[in-house]
């Protein structure tokens, strides 16, 4: 069973200097903010961090390399209109960047929850990307290795969960989270609501309690203006 942490800031005390973190979210779509702030907060740094983007305008993961706190970046996009954060720490060297075609950054999440060793996938064949790694010609067609990415900690946001961990995610915000929450070590979760267990439909359940590991809940404003209450954390299960 999951720890129900009171605060966010309490859920991500488990991100330790140095940690590789995964980070939900498709630009602002189950980006994880709360949680991001909460570890602004809390001071770690040194951090690997692994995310679709490279942050956007002055939120979330972009606050914590404006203050230089990621040492390096791995991502599919990491420049856009509002991306300046990242754009002025790359262009001074102070942040490394390892770009990754979004199927396989997605695929290489998905074989460390899967445990697969590494597999073969054509993207990236002949180009710089493909530098420096293994290439094999299979049924005529050319391939290049790519092995898992596996994080300390990930941080993603869902709508529900109950007391043993069963996420609901809430439409395009489900995006990078099932995917994350196997390949990590430790999975934090902010939830709107933490419902008692047993009221989350089985058949609707996109990631099992078993990969999570710590829930806050942090009610977003999408909620209030739906008008649900969120469950308080301290009902019995």
């Amino acid at each position: 069973m999951p720890a129900i942490a009171e605060s966010a800031v309490e859920a991500v005390s488990a991100v330790n200097d140095g940690s590789t973190v995964l980070m939900g979210g498709f630009g602002n779509a189950g980006q994880p903010m709360e949680l991001i702030d909460a570890l602004l907060e809390s001071g770690s740094t040194d951090l690997t961090v692994v995310n679709n983007n490279a942050g956007q305008g002055d939120a979330g993961l972009a606050l914590l390399i404006k203050e230089r706190r990621v040492k390096k970046i791995i991502c599919s996009f990491p420049r856009q209109s509002d991306s300046w954060h990242f754009d002025t720490a790359y262009r001074a060297g102070e942040i490394e960047l390892e770009l990754v075609p979004q199927g396989n950054l997605a695929e290489r999440l998905r074989a460390a929850g899967a445990g697969i060793g590494a597999f073969y996938t054509p993207t990236g064949y002949g180009t710089a990307l493909a530098e420096g790694k293994e290439t094999r010609q299979i049924h005529g067609r050319n391939y290049v290795l790519e092995y898992p990415l596996r994080g300390d900690v990930a941080l993603i946001k869902a709508l529900y969960a109950d007391h043993e961990g069963n996420l609901v995610y809430r439409k395009t915000a489900r995006n990078f989270g099932p995917v994350m929450a196997a390949a990590a070590a430790q999975t934090v979760v902010q939830v709107d609501q933490l419902l008692p267990t047993g009221e989350i439909d089985p058949e609707t359940v996109i990631t099992p309690g078993l990969y999570v590991d710590t829930i806050t809940v942090v009610p977003s404003a999408s909620a209030a203006a739906r008008g649900e209450a969120p469950a308080d954390a301290a009902q019995a299960a």
